[in-house]
């Protein structure tokens, strides 16, 4: 049996990422677009490189007033955020993060946990859009239901690659299992799955569901203060957990240079790495229409995504 004080120092672990690094996150993004995109605004609150930008947000947000209306569903509008919310923490508490079940809560199918789990959090974006009593809400929430529909199927079946390729579902035993050649042999399989991966959290280029220049900003329309806040951490929350996601099952999770008593630091790095792809990526490309990423989903990442199980099949067959 866990040492009662071991388990709840693991969750505190795990509790203290989760609200300090989807902020960094949130913070790193308002940087990398300012400089990418030469806006000045979040260089200066605070003095040296707009160091209180986060700050400056999070007083924003508290000083609104939280408005639900008149027409909306209350209970389930209200409940929105957290659904969106909480789920992603529940993930990274099975996220390896080192060697030597360095992780908040050992799961033994930590892989169909976590797949589970995230797809939870795509329920507060269609109760939002639902609840609002709004046509722009409402359409912005069947748009995220096609979406999820769409992605879910590829992410599904790279994740089962890895599994086949393992031989178990347990996260931290796929990493005990990797081998330097384990990342360009998935390769196909990890640019499918943080693909699809970002369609799912709707991010750009897949951010149809929010489109503002079509419907205000989709399902969060209606949302002010701190409920719309708790949307914005959703998405950095999610950013943080697919990006983790992927390191641990395509790039090698802590293993790196070094000994294992820092592989909690490549687990790290590996994730913020990651992240900033994902800023990188709404700076850099246009949304998608709505038939270019349907078609995006299901005759290119699916495909891609079978082939990848069969590659995997044929090697686990031959090595036998």
């Amino acid at each position: 049996m866990s040492d009662p004080l071991d388990v709840v120092l693991r969750l505190v672990a795990v509790l203290v990422v989760f609200l300090v690094f989807p902020l960094l996150v949130g913070q790193t993004e308002h940087k990398v677009m300012a400089h990418m995109q030469g806006r000045l605004g979040p260089m200066y609150a605070g003095g040296f490189h707009g160091w209180a930008q986060l700050v400056a947000d999070g007083v924003k947000f508290a000083q609104k007033e939280d408005i639900v209306p008149a027409d909306a569903d209350r209970r389930v509008f209200q409940l929105a955020p957290a659904v969106a919310l909480l789920p992603y923490l529940l993930v990274l508490i099975a996220v390896p993060v080192g060697p030597n079940g360095f992780v908040g809560e050992a799961v033994d199918a930590g892989l169909i946990f976590v797949l589970a789990v995230m797809g939870v959090g795509v329920l507060g974006s269609l109760m939002a859009g639902w609840a609002s009593a709004n046509k722009f809400s409402l359409l912005g929430g069947l748009r995220t239901a096609a979406q999820l529909l769409a992605y879910e199927l590829p992410m599904l079946l790279a994740a089962a690659s890895v599994a086949m390729a393992a031989g178990t579902l347990s996260l931290p035993a796929i990493l005990d299992g990797y081998h330097w050649w384990w990342t360009p042999w998935q390769l196909v399989g990890g640019v499918v799955f943080f693909t699809a991966g970002l369609a799912e959290l709707q991010r750009p280029p897949f951010d149809m569901p929010v489109a503002d220049s079509e419907i205000i900003f989709g399902a969060y329309t209606e949302y002010t203060g701190l409920r719309f806040a708790l949307f914005l951490l959703a998405e950095y929350a999610g950013i943080v957990v697919l990006c983790a996601l992927t390191t641990v099952l395509f790039l090698g999770g802590w293993h790196g240079p070094g000994p294992d008593g820092i592989g909690w630091v490549w687990t790290l790095l590996k994730t913020a790495l990651l992240s900033f792809v994902v800023i990188w990526l709404r700076v850099s490309y246009p949304r998608l229409r709505e038939d270019q990423l349907q078609k995006l989903a299901w005759t290119v990442l699916i495909p891609l995504a079978l082939a990848q199980i069969a590659l995997t099949g044929v090697v686990k067959v031959v090595t036998a």
